[in-house]
């Protein structure tokens, strides 16, 4: 049969200070020192700096929200290999061997160059296009529909 263990407590019966040191041991949060993070820049500086080295200060830079541009870009490979799926969900058309598509409609604001192109892409609505995406349409027998500058 196993032991019952006496609680601590009941060894402390008659001591004063219960373990806790002198009279007041254990009573508010001025034997620890403060509550929460109270001397975090006094007497408990050096916890705060192990615990949390970057605890004090400032890093980095945030960009003011009205510079910042929230393009949805996409690959050019990516369109391509979408071509048929967009033709069936009705959001693109065919025109012979050549798939007419309105990237603005797609809620796309850049064309990437990354990605094979396969089919002959004609298009429209784009805002912003890179080179090499260029090189790649033109190369197959596409056409982009620019905004005049």
């Amino acid at each position: 049969m196993q032991k019952r263990k006496s609680k601590r407590i009941n060894k402390m019966r008659g001591v004063r200070s219960a373990g806790y040191g002198r009279t007041k041991g254990h009573r508010a949060a001025g034997q620890r020192g403060g509550k929460g993070m109270a001397g975090s820049e006094k007497h408990h500086y050096i916890k705060v700096m192990q615990e949390n080295p970057r605890y004090f200060g400032k890093w980095g830079f945030k960009r003011p929200q009205k510079v910042v541009d929230n393009l949805v870009a996409v690959n050019i490979g990516d369109i391509d290999e979408a071509a048929d799926r967009l033709v069936e969900q009705g959001v693109a058309s065919m025109t012979g061997k050549k798939y007419n598509i309105d990237v603005s409609k797609l809620g796309i604001d850049r064309i990437l160059g990354s990605g094979k192109v396969t089919r002959k892409l004609n298009l429209v609505g784009v805002k912003a296009i890179t080179s090499r995406a260029r090189e790649k349409i033109a190369g197959v027998g596409g056409t982009i529909d620019l905004p005049a500058e």
